[in-house]
């Protein structure tokens, strides 16, 4: 599995746990770090968890494990590093503090329901 179909499905795995503002950023040409980082929001931080162990699982069934996991306990901000996908799961809050869409604006991004569809802003 490349890791665009690896964003995409860690993508739908958080959208089985109700993630809202589900967002894929492709960071190929600005970062030498990943590929890609899906980026969504849990209104709680037992939403949050229950995300994070969605994708975890999802990455099991696929045969892979995550590089690390931080942030898990607190359930502010987690963050699932895969090596060529990252995944952050934020609160509301969070989120808007941190504003990673806003840092990374000008990378081609996704929204649900067309996770394949990567468009340049």
């Amino acid at each position: 599995m490349d890791s665009k179909d690896l964003a995409i499905r860690l993508a739908e795995a958080a959208s089985e746990k109700k993630a809202s503002d589900i967002l894929l950023l492709d960071v190929r040409e600005k970062s030498r770090f990943t590929d890609y980082f899906v980026i969504c929001t849990g209104n709680s931080t037992p939403q949050v968890q229950a995300i994070c162990q969605n994708i975890e699982d999802s990455m099991k069934e696929l045969g892979q494990q995550p590089l690390r996991i931080e942030g898990y306990r607190e359930g502010r901000w987690v963050l699932v590093d895969l090596g060529d996908v990252v995944v952050h799961i934020f609160r509301p809050e969070s989120r808007d503090y941190y504003s990673l869409e806003r840092l990374w604006g000008d990378a081609p991004r996704a929204i649900e329901p067309n996770f394949a569809e990567f468009a340049t802003v």
